[in-house]
């Protein structure tokens, strides 16, 4: 396949971004997928005792703080950026996770009327101990995960599409985030797939954005990000590498033929490749000092979704969505989110970084 030339953004009015971010708070968004609680156990390292039946270090917890992960994470990202209205649907399992996890979306204005309980799931959980002497990634200890690794009954799939489907007439974007590896395991099953290629046809008006860890090349007719690696089939990337920007270009213009929508490949630090009407690069803001990369592919969903949605083109949807990643980044040791009011400074660097005013 020919391969068009690239064009590269280099400059946005800030009365545009302002234009775009203003209608933010209008916007109402449903976020379909596996809903995490990222759970944290702070530490104290100098508390540490011996235990006296198996001999090893007894970590002593001092703190206990949780949030939404995962697709809660978009969650936490879009209420940061003021959307209007904000929609959970997926499951959780019948446990104490499910109960820290619906009330710490409740109270970021989410709505979990969709969230089905299932009792014969867990409640998927990220549970991170953590020194709360070393801030940064070097306080981190090994994780522990809680996910289902049986099939998601069909039962509980039908009821996820019916919530979609008796939303989806007062929403203006739907996005997608499939974060169990596992086939079938999660929200976002095969089946679920095909039904939400099928509503994004039914509803042309209507964003329909997909991310997903494993299985992102298999959405169709919705919008997918895919990292540089994934759109070009390589699954072991090593730090620091980098995918050659003729090889991404060919890429996405392939996968954007394979798939039906526009395609948003992330670059890390270094922006995004988007296709529609042609192929462009959006260089990301360049950041000096400690960065936490945790969360921030989300960070940069919610925020090119709600631009989207507010009637951006792709490539100021990408831009506005590397500004949000820009400053969620700099958050050490949490997952971070950005306010509307902190983009116009943002933007101002990025331009000064590309020679414009």
């Amino acid at each position: 396949m020919e391969t068009r030339p690239m064009k590269t953004l280099r400059s946005m009015p800030a009365q545009r971004l302002a234009e775009l971010t203003g209608r933010f708070s209008q916007l109402r968004i449903a976020v379909i997928g596996d809903f995490f609680l990222d759970k944290y156990l702070d530490v104290d390292p100098a508390m540490a005792e011996l235990s006296v039946e198996t001999g090893k270090t007894a970590h002593q917890v001092v703190g206990i703080r949780h949030s939404p992960g995962a697709a809660g994470t978009v969650v936490c990202n879009l209420a940061a950026l003021t959307a209007g209205a904000i929609h959970a649907v997926g499951f959780t399992g019948d446990d104490g996770e499910a109960y820290d996890l619906r009330r710490d979306l409740q109270s970021l204005g989410c709505t979990t009327e969709h969230l089905h309980c299932d009792p014969h799931r867990a409640t998927p959980t990220y549970l991170k101990p953590r020194d709360r002497t070393e801030a940064g990634l070097a306080g981190e200890h090994s994780r522990y995960d809680t996910k289902n690794r049986t099939p998601t009954a069909d039962d509980v799939q039908q009821r996820i599409l019916a919530s979609l489907d008796a939303l989806l007439p007062r929403l203006d974007a739907v996005v997608i985030l499939d974060q169990v590896e596992e086939p079938d395991c999660g929200v976002v099953t095969a089946e679920v797939r095909r039904a939400l290629a099928d509503r994004a046809e039914c509803h042309p008006g209507v964003v329909f954005w997909a991310d997903s860890r494993r299985h992102i090349c298999q959405f169709r007719r919705t919008i997918i990000k895919p990292n540089q690696f994934e759109a070009v089939g390589r699954h072991d990337p090593v730090p620091g590498d980098n995918v050659p920007l003729d090889d991404l270009a060919a890429a996405v213009a392939r996968l954007r033929s394979e798939t039906g929508a526009a395609i948003f490949a992330t670059r890390g630090a270094e922006g995004m490749v988007v296709s529609d009407p042609e192929l462009t690069l959006v260089p990301g803001v360049r950041i000096e000092g400690p960065t936490d990369p945790t969360g921030a592919g989300d960070s940069a969903t919610a925020g090119a979704t709600l631009a989207l949605a507010a009637g951006a083109d792709y490539a100021e949807a990408a831009l506005i969505g590397n500004l949000v990643a820009s400053i969620t980044v700099e958050q050490l040791a949490t997952t971070g989110t950005a306010r509307p009011d902190q983009l116009a400074s943002r933007l101002e660097r990025w331009q000064s970084q590309q020679g414009g005013v």
